[in-house]
């Protein structure tokens, strides 16, 4: 007798989110030319940068799809132009995961352009390579920050604490909108004892 697994309601959600979001990028394929490449910021304070920093919102990613909540990216500082990269995430199954990799700074000018590689990773594993984590907007107080590929085929919101209110959500939307992106390709990502839900950054009110 075979047996089919049942998928949680949360699990679901993120599906059918995910789902929305293929959809969305579908359906822009016609619609008007896209921006240039993804600016940084003119310049970064790579020390003040480090630390622990909560992933509020991303665009969905295959390499983190089995992430459900309590996404986290801790940044320490290696040399002038290295940073210790340590992401983990709570996964469907309740286990902890993570991956540790390394940032190299692209850009010696704004320092906000760097290469991020993760051994193993293929077409990720060296540690010198074209760009593809740009910090484009970094809150006065570095409170929170969104980063992105030159291509804005990633991106993601991060936070510094865990909860957003109503009207942080209303200013992260309104930077992401000024970055080129479609707030509706970023999914919101849990975070135990902040938020819950899961669903497209455009619907957050």
């Amino acid at each position: 007798m075979s047996t089919t697994r049942k998928r949680s309601p949360i699990a679901l959600s993120l599906l059918a989110a995910v789902a929305a979001v293929i959809a969305l990028v579908a359906g822009s394929a016609t619609a008007s030319a896209a921006p240039g490449p993804l600016k940084p910021i003119a310049k970064l304070d790579v020390a003040r940068y480090m630390g622990v920093w909560n992933q509020v919102a991303a665009i969905p990613q295959p390499f983190n799809l089995d992430c459900l909540r309590n996404t986290q990216a801790r940044y320490t500082l290696l040399d002038p132009n290295n940073v210790k990269v340590e992401n983990s995430c709570t996964k469907f199954t309740g286990q902890r995961s993570g991956i540790n990799g390394n940032a190299r700074v692209n850009d010696q000018r704004t320092k906000a352009q760097l290469h991020v590689s993760f051994p193993g990773v293929p077409f990720q594993s060296n540690k010198s390579g074209p760009t593809n984590y740009i910090v484009t907007y970094i809150a006065p107080d570095y409170s929170w920050a969104l980063v992105g590929s030159p291509d804005r085929l990633s991106g993601f919101v991060l936070k510094r604490d865990k909860g957003v209110n109503s009207s942080q959500w209303r200013s992260i939307k309104n930077v992401i909108s000024s970055r080129g992106y479609n707030p509706c390709f970023f999914i919101t990502t849990p975070i135990d004892g902040a938020y819950k839900n899961i669903q497209p950054l455009c619907t957050v009110r």
